[in-house]
Order: structure tokens, then C-alpha cells, then sequence
């Protein structure tokens, strides 16, 4: 698939800048689903060879399951979630949370280098520093969502990240800052395929009347 020329991006990505003050946030989740389940859900071929990733609970630097597309079918792949930080001594880089930022900007405007990231639950924190209480978020509707993800090769293999948007009314009280970008089933195939102005329309709170909090 060829590569579009980052040139070509810089007004779309320009027109998606509010995230540049959020915090880092949302680096635990779960992915708990049978594997056929999932890759079934993904659109990605079931994945008979492979032996699910343990454990189910998924944190930086840990591998999780990505779907991606190659030659016009979706590719599911287990890859390190954390993109290398530009400097050595930051840990890895999880979240997309400035979309016009020349670090996230090979992949956001390749197609070819944007992934579902397959999930069950994610969890943010609610309390204050030393009494904070894990609150697990879910879409009752879809046992089985995606974030919209981005992916690189590296020296140590694949990595991956996914972009965080505005929460909505369901996590902005728990988490004020970002929530990640869920997105509908109708639209796995817009993110993984479409040119960069409509492929980062979808980065937007999903709606919190679909959601769950435990």
C-alpha cells in the first residue's frame, strides 16, 4: 500500500490539536475474550495456531493483540504496547494524545500503520494518591470493542498505542483529562483504511450512555 507523504497532512493533523495537555492516562486494560471470539469480532482470521497472551490484564511495555491489514485482509498480531520514547530515559510512549505531533505523524497518516486494539475493559483510577480505587469501564452492548490504534516497527519488534480523545460524562468525574478512543464496529474498516482528515474525525468520546463503570 503506498505511503502518503506527510506533506500532504498537515491541516488535518493540524485541525486536531486539543490533546497536547493531557496526562498520561489509561495504561491498564484487559482483553479477556476467547481468542476466536475476539479475532471473529476484529474481522481478523481465528487464530487457531496461536496460545492467547497471558495474562489477560495488559500493561506498557507488556504484548497485547493488535489487528492490522496487509494486503487487503485484517492480520491479527501480538506487539509491545509502548511506542521507544524519543529520549532514553522516558519509559514508553502508550497513548496518542497529541495528534499533530511529528512523533505520531508516520503512522497516523499511513494507513497501513494504524491497528485495532482489541479490549474487553479498561481501567481508570478514582481517588486521591494513596486511596485510589480501580474503576473498570466497559461497553455492555459490545463485550468486545477496540481502541483506534497506531503501530511501528522497532529493533525489539512491533510496538503499539492508541489515541485518547475528551472523556465523556461517564469517566470525565473518575478521569478529567482523556479517556481512550473507542470506536464503533461500523468503523474499524474507516479507521484502518481511510485518508487521515476522515480516519481522525473518529477521535471523539464514545457515547457514555453506551458504557459501564464497575
Amino acid at each position: 500500500m503506498p505511503r502518503p507523504s506527510d506533506s500532504l497532512t498537515s491541516t488535518a493533523l493540524a485541525t486536531h490539536t486539543p490533546h497536547r495537555h493531557l496526562a498520561a492516562m489509561c495504561n491498564r486494560y484487559r482483553l479477556t475474550a476467547d481468542t476466536h471470539a475476539w479475532a471473529i469480532a476484529m474481522g481478523a482470521q481465528p487464530l487457531g495456531e496461536y496460545e492467547p497472551l497471558p495474562p489477560p490484564e495488559i500493561f506498557p511495555k507488556r504484548r497485547g493483540w493488535t489487528v492490522r491489514t496487509e494486503a487487503g485482509h485484517r492480520i491479527a498480531e501480538p506487539m509491545a504496547w509502548g511506542f521507544p520514547p524519543p529520549m532514553k530515559a522516558a519509559g514508553p510512549v502508550t497513548n496518542v494524545r497529541n495528534l499533530a505531533s511529528p512523533f505520531w505523524r508516520t503512522a497516523l497518516t499511513n494507513p497501513a500503520r494504524r491497528c485495532l486494539v482489541p479490549v474487553t475493559d479498561f481501567c481508570e483510577w478514582e481517588g486521591e494518591k494513596g486511596a485510589k480505587i480501580a474503576r473498570w469501564f466497559s461497553v455492555p452492548s459490545l463485550p468486545i470493542f477496540a481502541f483506534a490504534g497506531v503501530w511501528r516497527p522497532t529493533e525489539a519488534g512491533p510496538a503499539y498505542a492508541f489515541l485518547t480523545c475528551e472523556p465523556n460524562a461517564l469517566v470525565e468525574p473518575i478521569h478529567p483529562k482523556a479517556m481512550p478512543v473507542l470506536l464503533h464496529p461500523e468503523d474499524h474498516e474507516r479507521w484502518l483504511t481511510a485518508p487521515i482528515a476522515d480516519a481522525l474525525a473518529l477521535a471523539a468520546p464514545f457515547p457514555s450512555q453506551l458504557m459501564a463503570v464497575a
